[in-house]
């Protein structure tokens, strides 16, 4: 929208009512500060909402892979021979056997419920999801037959145990005997603590070499399962398909989406939903706009009448007006961008700040799964947010600046 100069000095007198008019202002300055607040709450949320689904699939991907290969009855026997399968096939680009098993952990008197998984050391040490988290202790001293495992953090503190505790792992399907079956409990030594960051892993994951997990669960050389990673995790359902012919029924894939599909589509639908609702913010602050400009001209009546009789055209008083309009718009706006993004540089520290004033554990791990606030800023949706605001700011201004435009100077005057 190109001004003449006059034009322009015109809409920013109009931008700064006088003495007279500060209820002007003061609408204005609503309007100005619901844009505001309305792009901050949809840039703080959706980059919240983005970051959370990002961590969840990072992390729930990187201890599960894209897509796991499970043997009929949790077993494997050729699991290398299906493991190497997978490696060729084209898209794929790791193929790791694994372990897992509910068992019960015991330690000074107190049990918890855990989730056993047998890894090769080299994959233990290479996991993303688990290099680098470690707390206390190490990997370094987790190696076949040494007796020592890595647990999560949270079933540390629920078991009270550190680097160096023996812990009890319960197997209920122990060896037979003229008896009956008599359980199976071994001992273990904590070599290294971790911490995820995802709240269920945390409390319930034991880690330890895959030859010591075969010696515990009985097993002898097989494999639970084979871990899949591929090169697009949305397209690995494709890339798997060519490899259901050669499991032969004696396995079958189940990729990130079926394992947690009830989650990844609640989080959707609910990003959907919250971006809807923020919009109306911004809505209701187009609609200040646009009522704050109809007084401005009802206010500003006479003048626009004085510059039509000077010779300022319809196309004159259109331009000012939707100026003024789409100025409130656009401060709006990228106020809102700059608290927005202030904001999310300091979430964490703001939700530990009104957990010591309420006294309330505002982001419970048990119920939010992460143990931090996320976020993550897409910048395909902050232009969106910018376009949108942008685009109800302008359409407010028309309306006002058409009826300005067809202000007639004669009725306005005739009695002046």
């Amino acid at each position: 929208m190109l001004l003449s100069r006059y034009e322009r000095m015109i809409a920013r007198r109009y931008l700064l009512p006088g003495k007279g008019e500060r209820f002007i202002v003061l609408v204005a300055g609503f309007s100005l500060g619901a844009v505001m607040l309305g792009v901050a709450a949809l840039v703080i949320v959706m980059s919240v909402m983005n970051g959370f689904r990002a961590e969840l699939f990072d992390k729930i991907v990187g201890l599960n892979g894209h897509a796991v290969i499970q043997g009929e009855g949790g077993r494997l026997p050729d699991w290398r021979a299906i493991a190497d399968q997978a490696r060729r096939t084209p898209g794929v680009t790791q193929a790791l056997p694994l372990i897992e098993q509910p068992l019960a952990a015991t330690y000074n008197g107190r049990a918890e419920a855990v989730l056993v998984r047998g890894m090769r050391v080299e994959d233990i040490r290479a996991n993303p999801s688990l290099r680098g988290k470690v707390v206390a202790g190490s990997f370094d001293g987790i190696t076949a037959g040494s007796g020592r495992i890595a647990i999560g953090s949270r079933l540390a503190e629920s078991l009270g145990a550190a680097p160096g505790s023996q812990i009890s792992l319960f197997n209920p399907l122990g060896q037979s005997t003229p008896m009956g079956t008599v359980p199976r409990i071994v001992s273990y030594s904590v070599g290294a603590i971790f911490e995820v960051g995802v709240y269920d892993f945390d409390k319930a994951y034991v880690v330890m070499p895959i030859e010591d997990a075969q010696t515990l669960l009985l097993m002898g050389d097989e494999a639970g399962m084979i871990e899949v990673q591929t090169d697009d995790p949305d397209r690995v359902d494709e890339i798997l398909s060519p490899l259901v012919p050669h499991l032969g029924g004696r396995a079958v894939i189940a990729d990130w989406k079926s394992m947690n599909a009830q989650l990844f589509d609640a989080l959707k639908v609910e990003r959907v939903a919250m971006f809807t609702v923020l919009c109306i913010i911004i809505l209701v602050a187009a609609f200040n706009i646009a009522s704050s400009l109809i007084m401005l001209v009802r206010a500003k009546t006479r003048d626009i009448a004085i510059l039509r009789t000077m010779g300022a055209g319809r196309g004159a008083m259109l331009r000012i007006f939707m100026a003024v309009g789409t100025s409130i718009g656009v401060i709006g706006t990228l106020a809102g961008l700059l608290l927005g993004f202030g904001f999310l540089s300091i979430r964490q520290s703001v939700v530990n700040l009104v957990e010591r004033i309420t006294g309330q554990n505002m982001w419970d791990p048990q119920i939010r799964y992460l143990t931090e606030l996320p976020s993550k800023p897409d910048p395909v949706e902050i232009v969106l947010i910018v376009t949108m605001s942008l685009l109800f700011s302008f359409l407010a201004t028309l309306y006002p600046a058409w009826k300005a435009a067809n202000t007639d100077p004669v009725q306005v005057l005739r009695y002046e």
